[in-house]
């Protein structure tokens, strides 16, 4: 694929959503109640074929016991180990309310353990909470089980543990091996851990072990980063993240101690950006999309290539797109066509689990115009093209018509070599790839009419 030339990338450089799902979670309202997730799952439960599709699961534990400055997670820092115990008392009474709606023994297909730092749980711990999921719900054969590590909190024996609770896919949060950076942003671990903890992970037949990276950090530069991308691929993980940095420090109170003048420019953290979409193909590595890169074998490129792959609120998955429970303090599920999200506290969340009740302190019910927007920019960011028939059938709409104002607009990008629009559908091309955020915000409604971007990340 052809790399995005500095013109193309610096025209093309603005915030906007990362879309892990569409409305995007700044639409959520108060409003919407536990009592409407509740019918949600209900409708779910008399609904004989959709009962028959498997289930995703998020969990959200929220501690770490220190605090990165440039983390933009909900999370709680605290050496107090004693309150994970608690923590899991109160998501076993989530999942006894979300068994009464549903019954036991649902499939699940995927499960993503999150943070936070999910090993901040001890083995006890993570065998209690996973004895738990296991008693509610019933984890398919060939399922994606993942679990986000942090390299400072793991060993190899704590690898061991993993692969015996059934999780076969890791990552690891490294951002950046350079030892000034790590100091910036207040995370010291050292390369050769994490090396260590990759060949274990090796041995310990983990079907993927990926490293999440981010750009833009404070002392970072194009030198320093290029040092670490060498060493990233010493270790060839399976599958790369690469995210860009979001400076918002009005929002999250950590990065208030981040100094802004040690960030780098716009010129150096666009060419650390193509630098590292250079590096990681000439290694072999395929760009899934946005930020996700992975080996040809890995499960993500095969389901790119067979025109498989979807997007949830973790990322990029294999799994067909399908209900998500999201259990923990913060944590946002999907039923049927609404959103939902757990409270942010963990009084409030305790509170509502003591008295009995979904913990569910806002969300959003889908409109019709919601579900069409969404299934275009799904099939923008997954597959890169879009034909105006399919949606046109599902939704019974003229696309021509519906999106007029949406065309019009691709007439620029067009001109840009970034789309190429035809009488029967649109298709990103290899070099609109890079961008294709930006082709995604077009069909974001919310988003033309408010045009209140800075609350989200850098599209490169």
């Amino acid at each position: 694929m052809p790399i995005p030339t500095h013109e193309l990338t610096g025209r093309f450089d603005a915030s906007g959503p990362r879309y892990t799902s569409y409305p995007t979670t700044d639409r959520f309202v108060e409003a919407f109640t536990a009592e409407q997730l509740a019918q949600g799952l209900a409708q779910r439960r008399n609904g004989a074929a959709a009962m028959r599709l498997p289930l995703s699961l998020y969990v959200h534990i929220p501690f770490c016991e220190s605090l990165c400055y440039y983390c933009a997670c909900h999370k709680i820092i605290t050496k107090r180990h004693e309150r994970g115990e608690t923590y899991l008392r109160y998501l076993g009474r989530e999942l006894d309310l979300y068994t009464a709606h549903l019954g036991t023994g649902q499939a699940v297909s995927l499960l993503d353990l999150g943070g936070g730092s999910p090993t901040f749980l001890n083995d006890d711990e993570l065998r209690q909470l996973m004895a738990m999921l296991r008693r509610s719900f019933r984890f398919a054969p060939g399922g994606e089980y993942s679990i986000e590590v942090d390299p400072r909190t793991v060993d190899s024996a704590r690898l061991a543990t993993l692969a015996e609770l059934g999780f076969n896919r890791l990552s690891f949060g490294v951002q950046d091996f350079d030892p000034v950076v790590q100091k910036a942003v207040h995370r010291i671990q050292p390369a050769g851990q994490v090396f260590s903890l990759v060949e274990a992970a090796r041995l310990r037949g983990f079907e993927s072990v990926g490293i999440d990276l981010i750009h833009g950090l404070p002392q970072q530069t194009p030198a320093s980063f290029d040092r670490t991308l060498s060493q990233v691929l010493q270790l060839r993980p399976d599958r790369i993240a690469l995210y860009a940095y979001a400076h918002l420090p009005q929002r999250f109170k950590p990065q208030r101690r981040i100094d802004a003048a040690e960030l780098p420019c716009a010129s150096a953290r666009l060419s650390m950006s193509s630098h590292a979409l250079s590096v990681f193909q000439d290694a072999g590595y395929v760009h899934v999309g946005m930020d996700y890169f992975a080996l040809p074998d890995d499960a993500l490129a095969v389901a790119k290539r067979q025109g498989r792959l979807h997007r949830n609120f973790q990322g990029y998955s294999i799994q067909p797109d399908c209900d998500l429970i999201g259990l923990g303090v913060s944590a946002i599920g999907k039923v049927g066509a609404a959103y939902s999200q757990n409270s942010k506290t963990l009084e409030e969340y305790y509170d509502y689990l003591d008295q009995g009740r979904l913990p569910v302190a806002r969300g959003l019910a889908l409109s019709r115009d919601d579900l069409v927007r969404r299934s275009v920019i799904m099939a923008l960011l997954c597959q890169g093209q879009l034909e105006f028939e399919s949606i046109e059938l599902g939704f019974l709409i003229d696309f021509k018509s519906y999106f007029a104002a949406e065309l019009e607009r691709l007439c620029g990008m067009q001109a840009q070599g970034v789309v190429e629009v035809s009488d029967t559908g649109l298709q990103v091309t290899a070099m609109g790839w890079y961008v294709v955020r930006n082709v995604a915000m077009v069909f974001d409604r919310y988003l033309q009419a408010d045009r209140m971007r800075a609350r989200f990340s850098r599209i490169i």
